[in-house]
């Protein structure tokens, strides 16, 4: 027993230290990931969208290859066979230079445009649609040394390095790998024509850079988990700071309990204004009271007010100083309180037994109903 009292008491203890140290323990809340997204505080890779990149722009020059290979041997003998000829003359030098960069255009839009579209989605996948201005504001502490220092020798500086040694660990070995399983055919490009040569070294250009690109994706996909949990990990908040976003957003709960009670207060004075105005006060007797009033006009009689115990008396007093009818009835005292709210009509199947109490009430009034 003592030692579970012990192991009681330590619990408390830490629980009442996390508190008071302010220790960042428990996940944001939607308003804390909300205010960050605007100051462009989000989980992203920078490597994800280049390594897509890289990828499918190798890709690319597997589809295209033939349009740009088309383009590319027609660039080199126009410049050749028909500029080569040409009068040197400004209005010649301009056009010639205006063809060759229309050209070379042409020859690198599938692949700048792949690149494009890939940049784009590769962000849209990582933190969707984000348009902010935040990141590019002055901030002076980013200029501060000892901040800098702080960057500098930080844990992420050296998961980013490590990351950076394992991506040329891995590039290099597959390069390596790639190159001496095509050594023979390397070795014999000094006896093969100079398209052939072309050829190969292309093909084995577009196969490293798919090896890679696929290898970069993957590790990228690992930097962008571990981007996700050192974003999760810095936007955690102690229970102080969720205590202080509640009353920022909520407002203190004491005001707010202080301005409920204040319109509570309102209410009662509003209603027992109105009890005056009441033709019959129907009671439990002691715990329930409510005020009702009928006339002509009125589709049926309506409740003025109602309560219960200390409300219900103050009601009765009201009743007796302005000389209103109290009549005991417990079934319909209760039956009103339950199903009629203040302001409201008499419910079908309570309109006989209420309209017996009126009459009654009438009669003893000497007034004909």
């Amino acid at each position: 027993m003592k030692t579970g009292r012990k192991l009681v008491s330590a619990y408390r203890y830490r629980l009442d230290l996390q508190l008071f140290s302010g220790e960042k323990t428990e996940p944001a809340t939607p308003k804390k990931r909300q205010e960050a997204r605007k100051k462009g505080q989000v989980a992203k890779s920078m490597e994800l969208p280049g390594a897509f990149i890289l990828f499918f722009c190798f890709l690319a020059f597997i589809l295209f290859g033939g349009f740009m290979k088309e383009k590319y041997i027609k660039l080199f003998r126009v410049t050749f066979h028909d500029y080569m000829g040409m009068e040197v003359t400004i209005s010649n030098v301009n056009s010639l230079f205006g063809n060759l960069l229309v050209e070379s255009l042409l020859l690198l839009a599938p692949i700048f445009l792949v690149a494009v579209l890939i940049a784009l989605v590769g962000n849209y996948l990582q933190i969707g649609i984000l348009f902010t201005g935040d990141p590019l504001l002055m901030k002076f502490n980013k200029i501060n040394p000892l901040e800098g220092a702080k960057r500098i020798f930080s844990l992420r500086t050296a998961v980013d390095f490590l990351k950076s040694i394992l991506k040329l660990a891995v590039i290099g070995v597959v390069v390596y790998s790639t190159i001496m399983g095509s050594k023979d055919q390397i070795l014999g490009l000094s006896r093969m024509p100079l398209a052939n040569t072309m050829s190969f070294v292309s093909g084995l250009t577009v196969q490293l850079g798919i090896k890679i690109g696929l290898i970069l994706i993957v590790l990228a996909a690992f930097d962008y988990m571990y981007q996700r949990y050192e974003h999760e990990k810095n936007l955690k908040m102690s229970k102080q700071d969720i205590k202080d976003e509640y009353k920022k957003s909520e407002g203190d709960p004491l005001v707010k309990g202080k301005i409920k009670e204040r319109q509570r207060r309102m209410a009662m004075q509003r209603m027992m204004q109105d009890v005056p105005k009441a033709d019959v006060i129907i009671t439990n007797p002691t715990h329930y009271a409510i005020a009702i009033k009928y006339e002509s006009g009125m589709e049926a009689p309506k409740v003025l007010a109602k309560g219960t115990d200390f409300i219900a008396q103050k009601i009765k007093e009201v009743g007796r100083e302005h000389g209103i009818v109290l009549m005991e009835n417990r079934p319909l005292a209760r039956a009103l309180h339950d199903q009629v709210e203040i302001g409201q009509s008499i419910p079908a199947d309570l309109f006989q037994a209420v309209a017996e109490v009126l009459a009654y009430v009438y009669k003893l009034k000497g007034r004909s109903k």
